[in-house]
């Protein structure tokens, strides 16, 4: 079956994020500190540069030329530089890891939740909540369920909520995220 995604906001780049689990990845960890769908259309932009989105050639490219491919206006990100070479990382990474396949980062031995976390957040650039809300991504929109998925996620994989990427579905349900963090924010501000 064929999954739908939204997150960038754009047919060709979403339709990339869907068939490709490194595209999703990368777009994870370009989301932050600039808007979540330049972010995931960050992956779109490379593969067309570089032709293909291929975890080996990004792994093996030379940084300085990555770094560049990275930078071309439209650059991908607001720190293009930084967020290459944090590509490149987890693309090396990846490959020792997990083969260069990442799907196995949730399928190799039949994990739980509990270990998809555990293993997302070893992930270079995902952190708790990065790597918590990438599996709910997976558990809510890629049918990615492995037992306990919810839990591991936490609030993220609560049904029908809406606070983050892994709940945008349309133009509606990003405006819904975005009104929860601004409330979130300022609730935090409040103390």
């Amino acid at each position: 079956m064929t999954r739908t995604l939204c997150l960038a906001q754009d047919p060709d780049s979403d339709a990339l994020l869907a068939a490709d689990p490194l595209a999703l990845l990368f777009g994870m960890l370009l989301d932050q500190q600039i808007p979540m769908e330049k972010a995931f259309k960050g992956p779109k932009v490379i593969a067309d540069r570089m032709g293909a989105l291929d975890v080996h050639r990004i792994a093996e490219a030379p940084e300085a030329e990555f770094v560049a491919i990275a930078s071309e206006p439209p650059a991908i990100h607001r720190f293009p530089g930084s967020m290459a070479k944090r590509l490149q990382t987890l693309a090396r990474f990846l490959i020792e890891h997990y083969d260069g396949a990442v799907e196995n980062v949730w399928t190799r031995e039949d994990p739980d939740g509990k270990e998809v976390l555990r293993r997302l957040k070893e992930l270079p650039g995902f952190g708790d909540q990065k790597a918590r809300i990438f599996l709910a991504l997976l558990g809510k929109q890629l049918g990615v369920e492995p037992r306990g998925w919810r839990a591991a996620a936490g609030a993220y994989g609560e049904k029908d909520s809406r606070r983050s990427v892994a709940d945008v579905v349309d133009a509606k349900s990003l405006s819904e995220v975005r009104e929860f963090k601004k409330a979130a924010k300022a609730a935090a501000k409040q103390g």
